[in-house]
């Protein structure tokens, strides 16, 4: 399972399935991160915590936890 977390700078991914439970995966799915978007992994901090992202236009800054909740392809 490839997840945003593991994914490489640069590159863009579509999310398969989102994990979690009740308000995590709620504020996730406010940000505008659902099943079949684009995400766009713009860069990530020197320590690796957090990515920042493009998704439906907008820069969005993801901690590896919420991350890694978020399956890719």
């Amino acid at each position: 399972m490839k997840t945003l977390k593991n994914t490489k700078i640069g590159s863009t991914v579509r999310v398969v399935k989102l994990y979690g439970e009740g308000t995590v995966k709620r504020r996730v799915m406010d940000m505008g991160i659902t099943r079949g978007v684009d995400i766009y992994v713009r860069k990530t901090a020197p320590l690796g915590d957090p990515v920042e992202v493009t998704v439906r236009g907008y820069e969005l800054t993801l901690r590896k936890a919420d991350a890694e909740m978020i399956e890719v392809q």
